[in-house]
């Protein structure tokens, strides 16, 4: 494996047991994923899985227009493959990149393996998919039901919480794009939060300049999806170890 960021650098793969985590990182490909690269398309089958550690992916619904509507980003807190390993096979959304950055690439059978070997990976991962699942409902509320201001404050949130710092590289119409909004309504929003000093933005580029006013304008849909990807978070390997234990004395 190439220099590259830290395995630790994505939580996933930090909270695998320490053996399992052994066993696959000779075979955990380093890769230098490009904003706007995709990753695969709508159904596609693909035989690996990413753990992003620095880029962050965006799953979007591809409709019979050409548009692209968001449905979850994934970043160094998770995966992009799930759903192979888990026995779904392909997904109905397409996968691009959202923020250019490192990732590990794996074989989905080798992860599918692991799966098998330590109950503690499946759990892991169920897990997750759980709490993606979590994050495609609420966002699919907050385009339904609130404004393109909330809906843009949620969105920034989202990648903050995926990336170093606080710029975030993505045009007006590409964040338009993945919320299934015109462009003229992210304009008229990203103006106000920047008349408030909220943000910065020039071509290509919004600078998040204060965080607790962000969080304060968006909706409930970004504490939602916030409270569920840290309750993932705490879910550890010695609440992993602790599962195990209880099926193994009651079998």
């Amino acid at each position: 494996m190439t220099a590259h960021a830290p395995l630790f650098h994505n939580q996933l793969l930090a909270m695998l047991p320490a053996a399992e985590l052994a066993r696959l990182e000779p075979c955990l490909e380093a890769v230098e994923l490009e904003a706007g690269e995709l990753l695969h398309a709508p159904d596609e089958e693909h035989s690996g899985v990413w753990f992003p550690a620095g880029a962050v992916i965006s799953l979007g619904m591809l409709l019979d227009d050409g548009a692209t509507i968001e449905v979850a980003m994934v970043g160094s807190e998770g995966l992009l493959g799930a759903s192979r390993v888990l026995g779904g096979g392909g997904m109905p959304w397409q996968a691009s990149v959202q923020i250019g950055g490192a990732a590990f690439r794996l074989k989905s059978a080798l992860l599918a393996e692991a799966m098998e070997r330590d109950e503690r990976v499946r759990h892991c991962l169920l897990r997750y998919a759980q709490t993606l699942l979590a994050q495609v409902a609420q966002g699919a509320a907050c385009n339904q039901h609130h404004s393109v201001e909330q809906q843009l404050c949620r969105w920034l949130l989202q990648v903050l919480d995926r990336i170093p710092g606080s710029r975030i590289l993505a045009t007006q119409e590409r964040i338009a794009g993945n919320l299934g909004v015109r462009r003229e309504g992210v304009t008229v929003a990203a103006k106000k939060l920047q008349r408030l000093g909220i943000v910065d933005y020039g071509r290509g580029c919004i600078v998040v300049l204060d965080r607790s006013r962000l969080t304060e304008m968006a909706c409930e849909c970004y504490a939602a999806i916030r409270r569920e990807e840290e309750r993932f978070a705490r879910f550890d390997n010695a609440s992993m170890r602790n599962r195990t234990d209880q099926v193994a004395r009651y079998s």
